[in-house]
C-alpha cells in the first residue's frame, strides 16, 4: 500500500476536496479521486442507533442546517440533514446548499470509491472502533487502511493486528524527546505518524519525528498542507504523505521521479 511505502510521497486527500467541496461528503471525496489522489483521509462519528458517518466534529453545527451532537441523531434522522449546507469559499455563496448533499455513512463510501483506494480513517471516538473493526472486516479493507486516533484507546483493539495503525497524541508526544536527541525512536504499536505542523499553538518537530522513526519503518503524512512551497519542502526533510484541502495544487507541486 502506497501509505506504508517508504519511498512513495503521496497526496492525500484531506476530507476528500474540502477546499472546493463540502468535507466528509461523498461528493468531496469523488472530486479528489477525479483529481488523482492517492489516497483519501475522513473522519467518523457514530449516530444514535450505532451507525458510522463521516464527520469531523461532535456537532453538526459547523457543516450542516442541523444542530446538536451527532450522537443525539438517528441515521434516518440525518438522511433530512443538508451537508452541504455551510459550505462556503470565503464569499457571501454556499453553492453546495440546497442539493442534496448528505451525511454519509461509511458503508455508503467505500461502496462509491474505487475497490483499491487507500484510506486513512480518524476515528473521532471509541465508540466507533468496534463498528469500524467489523466494518472493515466486511469490506475487506484490511490491506488498504490506515486507522487513527487522538485517543490511544480509539485504536487500542486494532493493536497487533492485520490493520495498519496511526500513532495517537501520547504516542507522538513520547517520541519528542528521543527525537530531539537525535535517538532512534522504535514504536511499540503503530506504522505511521499523521502529524500536524503545529499543535496548540507549538511547532511540531516534523524533520526530528520523521528521522527518529524512519528507521523502524514508520511512515510520516503531515496534515494539513495547502501551500505547495511548504509541501515540497516536508518532501525535502524525508516526509512521506501530504494530507491537503486542495489536492489539485499539492499534486501539482510534488517533484517527479
Amino acid at each position: 500500500m502506497i501509505l506504508l511505502d517508504p519511498l512513495a510521497r503521496p497526496v492525500i486527500g484531506h476530507r476528500g476536496n474540502r477546499a472546493h467541496a463540502p468535507e466528509n461528503t461523498i461528493p468531496s471525496l469523488l472530486e479528489a479521486v477525479a483529481l488523482g489522489v492517492d489516497a483519501l483521509e475522513f473522519d467518523l462519528r457514530v449516530t444514535k442507533d450505532g451507525v458510522l458517518v463521516l464527520m469531523h466534529d461532535a456537532t453538526l453545527d459547523r457543516t450542516t442546517d442541523a444542530t446538536g451532537p451527532v450522537i443525539s441523531y438517528t441515521r434516518a434522522d440525518l438522511r433530512t440533514i443538508d451537508a452541504g449546507a455551510q459550505f462556503s469559499r470565503g464569499g457571501p455563496d454556499f453553492p453546495w446548499r440546497g442539493r442534496g448533499v448528505a451525511v454519509p455513512t461509511f458503508d455508503e463510501v467505500i461502496e462509491a470509491l474505487p475497490r483499491t483506494l487507500p484510506l486513512i480513517v480518524e476515528v473521532k471516538t471509541p465508540a466507533a472502533t468496534p463498528l469500524l473493526v467489523e466494518a472493515i472486516a466486511r469490506h475487506r479493507l484490511e490491506s488498504r487502511v490506515i486507522v487513527a486516533g487522538f485517543d490511544a484507546n480509539a485504536t487500542r483493539v486494532l493493536r497487533g493486528g492485520r490493520v495498519a495503525l496511526g500513532a495517537s497524541t501520547r504516542a507522538v508526544a513520547g517520541l519528542l524527546v528521543p527525537a530531539l536527541l537525535l535517538r532512534r525512536a522504535a514504536p511499540s504499536w503503530y506504522q505511521a505518524l499523521c502529524i500536524p505542523p503545529v499543535y496548540k499553538g507549538i511547532p511540531v518537530p516534523i524533520s526530528a519525528l520523521t528521522r527518529a522513526t524512519r528507521p523502524h519503518g514508520v511512515v510520516t503524512h503531515v496534515w494539513t498542507v495547502n501551500d505547495p512551497a511548504f509541501a515540497q519542502r516536508l518532501w525535502r526533510l524525508g516526509v512521506n504523505g501530504i494530507i491537503s484541502d486542495d489536492p489539485a495544487l499539492i499534486r501539482a507541486a510534488r517533484p517527479r521521479g
